[in-house]
Protein backbone atom coordinates (compact mmCIF):
# COMPACT_ATOMS: atom_id res chain seq x y z
CA UNK A 1 0.00 0.00 0.00
CA UNK A 2 1.31 3.44 -0.91
CA UNK A 3 2.14 5.63 2.06
CA UNK A 4 -0.26 8.22 0.63
CA UNK A 5 -3.27 5.91 0.76
CA UNK A 6 -4.45 5.83 4.34
CA UNK A 7 -7.03 3.94 6.29
CA UNK A 8 -10.35 5.80 5.91
CA UNK A 9 -11.07 5.16 9.59
CA UNK A 10 -8.17 7.35 10.66
CA UNK A 11 -9.14 10.90 11.58
CA UNK A 12 -7.23 14.08 10.98
CA UNK A 13 -8.08 15.67 14.29
CA UNK A 14 -7.77 19.39 14.83
CA UNK A 15 -4.43 20.22 13.30
CA UNK A 16 -3.29 23.73 12.64
CA UNK A 17 -2.80 24.64 8.97
CA UNK A 18 0.99 24.65 9.39
CA UNK A 19 0.81 21.01 10.53
CA UNK A 20 -1.10 19.91 7.43
CA UNK A 21 0.37 18.33 4.29
CA UNK A 22 -1.20 18.83 0.87
CA UNK A 23 -0.13 16.41 -1.85
CA UNK A 24 -0.72 17.04 -5.52
CA UNK A 25 -0.78 13.83 -7.56
CA UNK A 26 -0.03 14.92 -11.11
CA UNK A 27 1.58 14.00 -14.40
CA UNK A 28 3.87 15.91 -16.74
CA UNK A 29 2.16 17.97 -19.45
CA UNK A 30 -1.20 18.12 -17.67
CA UNK A 31 -2.79 21.60 -17.88
CA UNK A 32 -5.26 20.81 -15.09
CA UNK A 33 -2.27 19.84 -12.94
CA UNK A 34 -0.69 23.22 -13.69
CA UNK A 35 -3.91 24.95 -12.59
CA UNK A 36 -4.12 22.83 -9.42
CA UNK A 37 -0.47 23.54 -8.58
CA UNK A 38 -1.07 27.29 -8.79
CA UNK A 39 -4.03 27.10 -6.39
CA UNK A 40 -2.16 24.83 -3.96
CA UNK A 41 0.92 27.06 -3.97
CA UNK A 42 -1.20 30.12 -3.21
CA UNK A 43 -3.31 28.54 -0.47
CA UNK A 44 -0.36 26.82 1.21
CA UNK A 45 1.71 30.02 1.15
CA UNK A 46 -1.17 31.88 2.81
CA UNK A 47 -2.02 29.22 5.40
CA UNK A 48 1.45 27.91 6.22
CA UNK A 49 0.55 24.36 5.19
CA UNK A 50 3.24 22.24 3.55
CA UNK A 51 2.77 20.75 0.13
CA UNK A 52 4.45 18.24 -2.14
CA UNK A 53 3.93 16.91 -5.63
CA UNK A 54 3.97 13.26 -6.68
CA UNK A 55 4.34 12.23 -10.33
CA UNK A 56 1.78 9.53 -11.08
CA UNK A 57 3.98 8.16 -13.87
CA UNK A 58 6.71 7.36 -11.32
CA UNK A 59 4.56 5.48 -8.75
CA UNK A 60 2.62 2.37 -9.73
CA UNK A 61 0.34 2.46 -6.66
CA UNK A 62 -0.64 6.07 -7.30
CA UNK A 63 -1.13 5.25 -10.98
CA UNK A 64 -3.53 2.41 -10.17
CA UNK A 65 -5.43 4.42 -7.58
CA UNK A 66 -5.78 7.76 -9.32
CA UNK A 67 -5.01 7.57 -13.07
CA UNK A 68 -8.50 8.56 -14.23
CA UNK A 69 -8.84 11.37 -11.70
CA UNK A 70 -5.64 13.42 -12.00
CA UNK A 71 -4.88 15.89 -10.79
CA UNK A 72 -5.76 14.59 -7.35
CA UNK A 73 -5.30 16.57 -4.17
CA UNK A 74 -4.74 14.78 -0.89
CA UNK A 75 -4.77 16.48 2.49
CA UNK A 76 -2.90 14.55 5.15
CA UNK A 77 -3.01 11.50 2.89
CA UNK A 78 -6.77 11.54 2.34
CA UNK A 79 -8.36 12.47 -0.97
CA UNK A 80 -9.69 16.02 -0.89
CA UNK A 81 -10.61 16.56 -4.55
CA UNK A 82 -9.72 15.76 -8.15
CA UNK A 83 -9.69 17.43 -11.59
CA UNK A 84 -10.26 21.00 -10.36
CA UNK A 85 -9.20 22.55 -7.06
CA UNK A 86 -11.58 24.98 -5.43
CA UNK A 87 -9.43 27.53 -3.62
CA UNK A 88 -12.04 28.39 -0.96
CA UNK A 89 -12.77 24.73 -0.23
CA UNK A 90 -9.07 23.91 0.18
CA UNK A 91 -8.68 26.89 2.51
CA UNK A 92 -11.62 25.64 4.63
CA UNK A 93 -10.14 22.14 4.74
CA UNK A 94 -6.90 23.58 6.05
CA UNK A 95 -8.81 25.48 8.72
CA UNK A 96 -8.25 28.99 7.42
Amino acid sequence: MSPLIRNPLSRRGKKKAEERMVTLVSKPGCHLCDDARAVIETVCAETGASWEEKDITQDEALHRAYWEQIPVVLVDGEQHTFWRVDEARLRRELGS
